[in-house]
């Protein structure tokens, strides 16, 4: 309140500076026009291709771009502030089309040469302003097609029917294995986002049509492109969120290199307690980017992302609690859910050269999960015979990738070669029910894999510019085993192609095989007798064979209508030896999965159709509607399919939003997602004594798996924003309501113990082996509003 009586202070204006030049030859374009859309304010750049565009009120602008014998561009949602200098580089690409037949035009929605279609560009100030989104990416990402969204506190990426370990991620290029806190290893997600939204110019999502030089990857990519440091002074950026409070700072640290470095810690478990959770997670995290220019050819970059997280029981949860079916579902849950610590970094150095027509990256990076679990029953660690769970583990990458990306004539080459080692450690006590009864899992596993691969790929245009074709190919291998070590066994190919139907008009198609290594969970997997079960049993790469056709149209500059359909087919997938299950059809929570004996003989497949309607900010108007329809199955042991984890059906998301006068913003967002299928209980297993008193939840009958389907579930969010300008400095104070209407979802119940007043297993009258059992209703969502403030100087 004290910040609000400096209103009269004079809001200084902004300063929005760049570069201009041409995408093949990389020299500079001079007398190019830089505008902003539906403004007067504007510039052109000089000799070197510099531009400078002074006095700009701080808002949220399209910034066009054109030249005469260039094609122009169209850049949206470019957050122009006052605290700092807004720097903004274009690279044009020469048309070969005369003057006199081309209408000059521009459109936000940029074509690459490998990916025309399934891929959408997220500007960091739609991140900040989405509504229920937290400044958390995995949540945005909810509002394009084909992403599947969960009415729990979990943050899956799950796309196109695709399991949540079938993405992947890379900063600058520079790859990261997961970006949220809590992951669970062996899969992804948790309930938070690591990375911080105020390093981000911009993120590519490639839903399909991945190019040749990202690997390892079946169902999305995603490309984050950070900010470099502000070049003209130390910037300080406060955040006080829902869940959260960081710092961040960025500026110059000589006349050739910046800076940009933030730290957060968490008071989620806060929040959990006050919602009556029976878990608390705690997270911290720091992430940092070093920039330094040997010259206007090459620079350095290093980069770093790092968490820790720690995942208590709230033991206490139950206090004062009158509800029965509350106590019973915590008391459930308590019951089985282990507590948890993990920490993670991944650091990674980038060398950029530029040459003539041509530019290099040579990558350096280094990756580290460390994940411990531990659970006792009762939660009593006082008497050591009652450890059922005892899990540590650790997992490391080294990683090295050159790449060349040459252009000339109106075609684009690249090429390169990657290199990998790989060390995983697992030491695992766990007590566990199989069909047979409760045994346990006591084994050490050491594991070090080398892996290499090499990619190429060429794009070009022909038929005066109207068709645009990009060939592909990759090879990967590693010496796990046999079966894996040869690059002609995963060969990659895949072809882009669009075709311009006229101005507003694009018909574009991609099709290509992908391969994705298992998850280390599976590769470690000793016996007791240090036997490697899984490479015995001849596992190998996941393989995902893609077709994806599209129609485009794009009526004017600012709105895009896109219709896809997909068709993914699984071959290789893990199959569960013990439960005849696919992998894809177990699901994951917050844990480990994998670490169990598999085979790679499971196939299935995922297709669906999809619909995007897209408006960027004009005249303070902006929104995003998608649907999507997936259906998504794997093979079990039976050899039949069944509806995956993943197999959502329906999805649907709107979100809108208006600029309103004196710098106030409304937005809102409704998301349809839905029911997924789940696997009923097998009640008798359950109500065995052996089996309760270790495991202390539902056994699941494998023999129907997910045959039963939960229901669909809706959510309304909405967001209020008020930013105020002051002399280099701006607050903006934003109030956000998740679930305004209280929507309750129910998902899969609960099979437990009846309990006496001592929480002591009733037994059966009937049989003294077994409890009696009942079942408890699971329901998630909860009217949630949180105040956020962003200060920035």
């Amino acid at each position: 309140m004290i910040l609000f009586t400096f209103s009269h202070l004079f809001a200084q204006n902004g300063t929005l500076k760049g570069k201009v030049i041409d995408v093949e030859s990389r020299v500079p374009i001079p007398f190019a026009n830089v505008v902003l859309q539906g403004d007067s304010i504007g510039g052109t750049t000089d000799l070197d291709g510099n531009y400078t565009i002074t006095d700009i009120a701080p808002n949220i602008y399209n910034i066009s771009i054109s030249s005469i014998g260039f094609e122009s561009q169209l850049l949206p949602e470019i957050n122009v502030s006052n605290t700092k200098t807004t720097i903004l580089n274009f690279e044009l690409k020469a048309t070969t089309v005369s003057l006199s037949s081309v209408e000059i035009s521009v459109s936000r929605f940029e074509k690459s040469e490998e990916s025309p279609l399934s891929k959408n560009v997220i500007r960091s100030a739609e991140i900040m302003r989405n509504p229920g989104g937290n400044r958390d990416i995995s949540k945005v990402l909810q509002s394009f097609p084909g992403v599947a969204s969960t009415p729990s506190f979990r943050n899956d990426i799950i796309v196109r029917g695709g399991a949540p370990n079938e993405n992947r991620f890379y900063l600058d290029g520079i790859e990261v294995p997961n970006i949220n806190h809590f992951a669970t290893q062996g899969s992804s997600g948790g309930p938070v986002g690591m990375i911080n939204v105020n390093f981000i110019n911009e993120v590519e999502f490639y839903s399909g049509s991945f190019p040749a030089s990202r690997g390892n990857a079946l169902s999305s990519v995603l490309e984050f492109q950070q900010k470099n440091g502000n070049p003209d002074r130390i910037v300080t950026n406060i955040m006080l969120g829902s869940s959260d409070i960081g710092l961040t700072f960025d500026g110059p640290l000589s006349e050739k290199s910046d800076f940009i470095f933030s730290v957060r810690r968490s008071y989620l478990q806060l929040l959990f307690s006050a919602l009556k959770l029976p878990f608390l997670p705690t997270y911290n995290d720091v992430q940092f980017k070093v920039n330094y220019k040997f010259n206007k050819n090459s620079s350095i970059s290093i980069i770093g992302l790092g968490a820790i997280d720690e995942f208590k029981l709230n033991t206490s949860v139950n206090k004062g609690e009158r509800d029965s079916a509350v106590i019973d579902r915590n008391n459930y849950i308590l019951g089985n859910l282990p507590t948890n610590e993990q920490w993670n970094y991944t650091t990674g150095i980038k060398y950029f050269h530029l040459g003539k027509n041509s530019f290099q990256n040579f990558i350096i990076s280094r990756n580290t999960l460390n994940n411990t679990a531990v659970k006792y029953q009762e939660n009593d660690p006082t008497d050591l015979s009652n450890l059922i769970l005892d899990y540590q583990s650790q997992e490391t990458e080294n990683k090295m990738r050159f790449e060349n990306t040459i252009r000339k004539n109106n075609t684009k080459f690249d090429f390169g070669v990657n290199y990998e080692y790989a060390s995983y450690s697992n030491k695992t006590f766990n007590k566990v029910f199989i069909p047979s009864g409760t045994t346990i899992v006591n084994y050490d596993s050491e594991l070090g894999i080398n892996k290499w691969g090499a990619f190429t790929q060429y794009s070009f245009s022909t038929l005066k510019n109207k068709l645009s074709i990009s060939l592909g190919a990759r090879f990967d291998a590693n010496d796990y085993s046999k079966k894996m070590n040869n690059l002609l066994e995963q060969f990659s190919p895949r072809l882009s192609a669009s075709y311009l139907l006229n101005e507003k008009w694009f018909l574009n198609f991609n099709t290509g095989r992908y391969f994705q290594l298992p998850a280390y969970t599976i590769l470690g997997y000793r016996d007791s007798t240090g036997r490697l079960v899984n490479k015995n049993n001849q596992v190998t790469y996941i393989e995902s064979d893609h077709i994806v056709m599209g129609l485009e149209h794009l009526p004017d500059q600012n709105t895009k209508i896109a219709v896809e359909s997909f068709y993914k087919k699984y071959r290789q997938y893990p199959l569960l030896v013990n439960e005849q299950i696919s992998l894809a059809n177990l699901g994951s929570d917050f844990g480990v999965v994998g670490n169990a004996p598999v085979v790679s003989t499971s196939i299935g497949r995922s297709y669906g159709l999809e619909l995007l309607i897209q408006r960027t900010i004009l005249k303070g108007f902006y929104g995003i509607a998608s649907y999507t329809f997936v259906r998504s199955e794997f093979k079990n042991g039976a050899n039949s399919y069944a509806p995956s984890s993943w197999d959502s059906r329906h999805l649907v998301s709107i979100t809108a939003g208006k600029q309103l006068k004196k710098n106030w913003e409304l937005g809102w967002k409704f998301r349809f997602f839905g029911g997924t299928p789940y696997t009923p209980y097998d009640a008798n297993s359950t109500a065995l004594k052996d089996v309760w008193d270790i495991s202390k939840q539902g056994v699941l009958d494998y023999s129907r798996i997910n045959s039963k389907r939960l229901p669909a579930s809706h959510q309304l969010d909405i967001r209020i924003d008020k930013k105020y300008y002051f002399n280099k400095k701006v607050l903006n104070i934003y109030f956000d309501i998740q679930n305004i209407y209280n929507r309750k979802t129910n998902l899969a119940p609960y099979l437990t113990a009846v309990l006496d007043e001592n929480k002591q297993a009733i037994e059966d009258p009937s049989d003294a082996s077994r409890y009696l059992l009942k079942e408890i209703k699971n329901e998630s969502g909860t009217i949630l509003p949180s105040v956020g403030i962003l200060f920035e100087f």
